[in-house]
């Protein structure tokens, strides 16, 4: 008898250390690739969600209170880099709990999550370098909670979960990145715009298994996605819903022309 990858999922969730997350995460994600993690018909319920395992530090304060910096100084570059690493940390476990909470799901769903935790545990690692390269670690900046606010509010639905976190939160990143990497270059960091086009290039496939379990659960539930997509950013993300938007990435990784229609209307930028 295999051991549970829900089990594999929660002991990732509940690391607590970035070292004892990433090498959790590589574990599980290759130990799922051998055929060694079951997917059990009969395991118990996932346990009710809550904070997973994280370090002291990064301290989680209100955005609002996180003071913003110019990418001129090395400072300011090491908080922006710190703070794509938070995002991609705690996308570790947003996958993870994609993973373990929803179940009686095709395998195809988890081995996409387990892929997608995997790939943000490299991300996560890249930017720490960087981050360390220019003086620095993980957790010496304030950093927000955000994202895993997101997690907690569609932890009963496995439909509004595929819909705003890919979709909405982790699209923002198709977004803002082009950009991001234009103004790194024009400042001689090469080094941290290489990181960054290969987080976009592999973020597009992520939100892309997004729009395509999204697309799954509105079938099975016999919902038009257009329509009940709207609904979902009218009633939960119209706080985070802002121009610019990459449309070119957004169309590859799975947005119809319906559901970009609707993006323009919210692009005021």
């Amino acid at each position: 008898m295999h051991p549970s990858l829900f089990d594999a999922a929660r002991t990732c969730l509940d690391a607590a250390t970035p070292e004892a997350k990433v090498s959790a995460t590589f574990a599980a994600a290759e130990a799922f690739a051998r055929g060694e993690l079951s997917i059990p018909d009969d395991a118990p319920p996932p346990k009710p969600i809550g904070m997973p395992g994280r370090p002291q530090r990064p301290r989680l304060v209100h955005p609002r209170e996180l003071p913003k910096r110019g990418l001129g100084t090395d400072e300011g570059r090491a908080a922006f880099v710190h703070a794509i690493a938070h995002i991609e940390f705690n996308a570790i476990d947003l996958a993870w709990d994609a993973v373990y909470r929803f179940r009686g799901l095709p395998q195809a769903f988890h081995a996409d999550w387990v892929g997608v935790a995997h790939d943000e545990a490299r991300h996560f690692m890249l930017l720490r370098e960087r981050l360390r390269e220019l003086g620095f670690d993980y957790g010496d900046f304030d950093a927000h909670n955000g994202l895993w606010e997101m997690a907690e509010k569609t932890a009963h639905d496995g439909l509004a979960r595929m819909a705003l976190v890919p979709r909405v939160l982790e699209a923002r990143g198709l977004d803002v990145t082009p950009g991001m990497i234009v103004k790194l270059r024009s400042l001689g960091d090469d080094a941290t715009a290489d990181i960054l086009e290969v987080i976009l290039r592999e973020e597009v496939a992520h939100v892309a298994a997004g729009s395509r379990w999204f697309r799954w659960y509105c079938e099975r539930a016999g919902v038009e996605p257009g329509p009940r997509f709207r609904e979902l950013l009218a009633e939960y993300a119209r706080a985070v819903l802002y121009g610019p938007f990459n449309f070119e990435a957004r169309s590859a990784a799975g947005f119809d022309d319906e559901e970009l229609e609707a993006l323009r209307r919210f692009d005021v930028a």
